[in-house]
């Protein structure tokens, strides 16, 4: 009985921290199993395994968000060298839908932190700013399985579009909490609330 109503607790627990329900935590912790080959952990390469990440262009990135430590909420920088099931429940968290039903200043958080997520996926240094060449890399990947856009053409879209960004907000948008400075680096500042551009 005291393991039973201490899992239960556990379970609540993660709840809470989570959002998920016991349900989808339970199917979620199947999932960990299959992937860590019922491991107490996962590693990089139990991602390898993955039908659905195989053919995708930014493959890479999306694994290494998963061991993130700023993802996992363990440090400002660095990469953890496996996660347990709770790091997995808080990596899989930031792909929940936001619940609406929350009150207007949960809603707000809930998109602060999908947000960081999204920035720590390309920022892949880990400085707070996404350099233009983090910017290409991330337009070449997308495009890398298109054969009919050379590396090159990648190159000026990503330089393109980023000269856009930067003449398009800085004068008439204020960006709160991304800051596009004029050697076209995107940083985060105080993590407020990230208009985008109309």
């Amino acid at each position: 009985m005291g393991a039973a109503h201490s899992a239960s607790e556990e379970v609540r627990e993660l709840e809470g921290k989570t959002g998920f329900s016991s349900d989808q935590i339970e199917q979620l912790h199947r999932r960990f199993k299959q992937l860590s080959g019922d491991q107490p952990t996962i590693r990089k390469e139990n991602f390898n395994n993955v039908p659905d990440l195989e053919l995708n262009p930014i493959r890479s990135k999306i694994v290494r968000a998963f061991f993130d430590n700023r993802n996992l909420r363990k440090g400002p920088s660095g990469l953890a060298d496996e996660i347990n099931f709770e790091d997995f429940l808080t990596i899989m968290s930031y792909f929940r839908p936001i619940d609406t039903t929350l009150g207007e200043e949960q809603v707000e958080l809930s998109r602060k932190e999908k947000l960081k997520f999204l920035f720590h996926m390309y920022d892949s240094d880990s400085d707070g700013r996404i350099t233009l060449e983090e910017y290409r890399n991330v337009v070449e990947e997308l495009l890398s399985g298109n054969p009919h856009i050379e590396k090159e053409s990648a190159r000026s879209i990503a330089d393109g579009a980023m000269m856009e960004a930067a003449s398009v907000c800085v004068g008439q948008m204020i960006w709160q909490g991304i800051d596009i400075e004029t050697k076209m680096h995107i940083r985060f500042l105080n993590m407020e609330t990230i208009a985008l551009c109309h």
